[in-house]
């Protein structure tokens, strides 16, 4: 009996192997997926070992950063923006690179709020100013290698004193810049595994086969689940927003119809996305693969967590094309910035056309078994 029930498990283990192998989406999701996971963050985070910080520096009377940038010269170059790159090269903790953009205070305000710098810096002729969060740890690391170097024995500026101005305004805190993220996330990843999954798995189930039966239109059927979806995504943003104003002091400076708006576009761009890609799949194995496609580099890439500026210069303009960016920059900029119609028509439009396209070509590819 023993020797009998040997053979089964090792021929039950046997007959599953070979299932799971001769379906190349399922490797593809399990073992390749991962390791591009891997690489994307390994660029944002590890990329040749440096370190690189937008520094805004605000008024013209700089002098002290004026000097200290003339001092190192050879090291400096034009950045293009209205400042200058400043490398410091160092083989055991890594390079770093400064960049430093001239601007006026409220241009440098809503660059911090928009993830785009760290710190702000003022300069007197008695004093050197940092204005950054506090709670913020990046914010925190460049404080700490700026000052250090400012006040090293190449420059002039050791005589100072060096003076941090705490940012604690609505709008420039992390869970400020956090908060628009999961919103944004939430309706993404709502609405993926809400319709997508839900199609995928009913259709394994041969549940979608039944209704063809009935006089039933495809477009209604996926019509309300998108309604469903865009109910509950409501209810979930409200019951964050709620928590988030009551835990941190959150506000919306903005137009609160823009943000309905936007929030609205957002729910039809993944709605047409959730559809196209459970128009065909019939195996959720496959189908939990294909959502992960999906969410996965854009919850990494489009800043929900962290600024996308920390990726490669070539693929900011990439990364801003992207549905959940240009939901997270819109909500954000109505959060923080005090955003009106004018600012979120261009995202709006652009993220309900994009959706609708995939609708109608998901509802051409849609098969009910």
């Amino acid at each position: 009996m023993k020797s009998i029930k040997k053979k089964q498990i090792y021929q039950l283990t046997v007959t599953q192997f070979l299932e799971t192998i001769r379906e190349p989406e399922v490797l593809f999701w399990g073992m390749l997926f991962p390791v591009l996971i891997s690489i994307g963050l390994g660029l944002a985070f590890t990329q040749t070992s440096e370190s690189k910080f937008q520094v805004m520096v605000v008024g013209k009377n700089c002098t002290e950063l004026d000097s200290l940038l003339n001092i190192y010269a050879q090291q400096n170059q034009k950045n293009g923006k209205n400042g200058y790159t400043w490398r410091i090269n160092d083989k055991t903790l890594g390079n770093t690179e400064f960049n430093f953009i001239y601007s006026d205070w409220q241009s440098a305000i809503v660059s911090l709020k928009r993830g785009e710098a760290d710190v702000i810096v003022t300069d007197s002729l008695e004093e050197i100013h940092y204005h950054f969060d506090p709670h913020n740890s990046q914010a925190q690391l460049v404080y700490m290698k700026l000052s250090a170097l400012i006040k090293s024995p190449a420059s002039t500026a050791d005589k100072k004193q060096t003076n941090i101005v705490p940012l604690t305004l609505k709008g420039v805190r992390y869970i400020d810049f956090l908060i628009p993220g999961l919103i944004s996330f939430g309706i993404m990843s709502s609405i993926m595994w809400g319709i997508s999954y839900t199609i995928i798995e009913r259709r394994s189930q041969k549940l979608l086969r039944r209704m063809v039966a009935t006089p039933m239109k495809k477009s209604n059927f996926l019509i309300a689940l998108m309604f469903v979806r865009i109910v509950m995504n409501v209810v979930e943003a409200l019951v964050l927003f709620l928590f988030a104003w009551l835990l941190f002091g959150i506000h919306i400076q903005g137009n609160i119809g823009a943000l309905s708006v936007l929030f609205l576009a957002g729910n039809l761009a993944f709605t047409g996305i959730a559809t196209l890609v459970s128009s065909r799949t019939s195996k959720t194995e496959v189908g939990t693969g294909w959502i992960n496609a999906v969410t996965m580099p854009m919850m990494i890439l489009s800043g929900i967590f962290f600024s996308y500026h920390n990726f490669p210069e070539w693929s900011i303009d990439v990364i801003k094309f992207l549905p959940l960016t240009a939901l997270t920059d819109g909500i954000r900029s109505i959060f923080n910035e005090g955003a009106g119609w004018m600012e979120i028509l261009i995202p709006s439009l652009s993220l309900s056309l994009f959706g609708v396209i995939c609708f109608i070509i998901g509802m051409r590819l849609f098969k009910w078994y």
